[in-house]
């Protein structure tokens, strides 16, 4: 059994062992975030695009989700399935005007495109409006088992978690994982080796969009109701800071930066209240200043000097 997979079984141990000893919401909420960090990396740290509108997929799943469940009648199944596909075909059709553009064009296309869903959950009779979309039914797991229990609703929103994780990890290591690698460290030399970048880029931005919807239609799922906050700008922000915090282009890192913001979060809310923004803005600033790897970029790069990798 090679290192990393040893890794990856002594975490899964540990994520399985957790609800025993730690608040099973509370993980839950740091495993919906972790696949929303994780979903964004695939685009910012393996692909080189900085979106500031993910909050949009993550929200659109929710909201689909939710009202498919409560308004509709879904099994929970497929609640989750619709709210992941109406998220992927919202960030097929944002990508296909993004990535036209680069840099700090793109960034701002996304955010406006974004900020255009926030508005129209704020006016859409569905939506609930400023009150949001609440009392949703978690309902069972293919009839047979109540996701009215927490623990069975953890070990589920794990096996999510664990899935995608596996697809993002299988993903970043493909062929294709390679192709959007190569764009990111030289985008112009992709191009001249014959790589239809755009279909790569619409691709990833899709995959990425996706996932972070099944993230955002599992918070959902956790806490029963679906919020504008879910849509909001401060959630994009957020995420950046998670993947940025974490070590971006590094498959765990996504999952370090979520587990310390949302526990901090979790920690400090009661204590300073709105203060806990200013925090996270200081820490993003040190983590820019002094960790510009991120946590898990420099754990990594201080055990390769001291094994003395190159």
């Amino acid at each position: 059994m090679s290192r990393n997979a040893f890794a990856y079984l002594a975490l899964l141990a540990v994520g399985i062992a957790l609800p025993f000893f730690v608040y099973p919401v509370l993980v839950m909420k740091i495993l919906c975030f972790a696949l929303f960090a994780c979903a964004f990396n695939l685009l910012l740290g393996y692909t080189g695009l900085l979106s500031f509108g993910h909050a949009a997929f993550f929200g659109t799943a929710a909201y689909v989700a939710g009202y498919a469940i409560k308004g509709w009648g879904f099994p929970t199944e497929l609640g989750l399935l619709a709210g992941t596909a109406a998220s992927a075909l919202l960030g097929w059709a944002v990508g296909s005007l993004a990535i036209r553009r680069t840099g700090i064009y793109f960034a701002m296309v996304t955010l406006a495109l974004a900020q255009m869903v926030y508005f129209i959950f704020l006016q859409a009779p569905f939506t609930g409006g400023e009150d949001g979309l609440q009392g949703i039914p978690r309902g069972t797991i293919l009839g047979l088992i109540s996701l009215s229990d927490d623990l069975n609703l953890y070990y589920f929103v794990l096996a999510i978690f664990v899935f995608a994780f596996w697809l993002i990890y299988r993903t970043i290591h493909s062929p294709f994982g390679h192709v959007l690698t190569a764009i990111r460290e030289n985008e112009p030399r992709a191009i001249s080796l014959g790589y239809d970048v755009a279909k790569y880029k619409l691709l990833a931005f899709v995959l990425s969009a996706g996932l972070s919807g099944l993230a955002g239609a599992t918070k959902m799922l956790v806490f029963k109701f679906a919020t504008l906050t879910d849509a909001h700008w401060h959630g994009s922000g957020e995420v950046v800071l998670m993947t940025i915090l974490g070590g971006m282009g590094t498959v765990l890192g996504p999952v370090v930066g979520s587990s310390v913001i949302v526990t901090l979060q979790n920690e400090l809310a009661d204590k300073v209240g709105s203060l806990v923004t200013v925090i996270m803005g200081v820490i993003f600033v040190v983590c820019v200043l002094a960790f510009r790897r991120g946590i898990v970029g420099e754990v990594s790069a201080l055990y390769k000097r001291m094994i003395g990798a190159p």
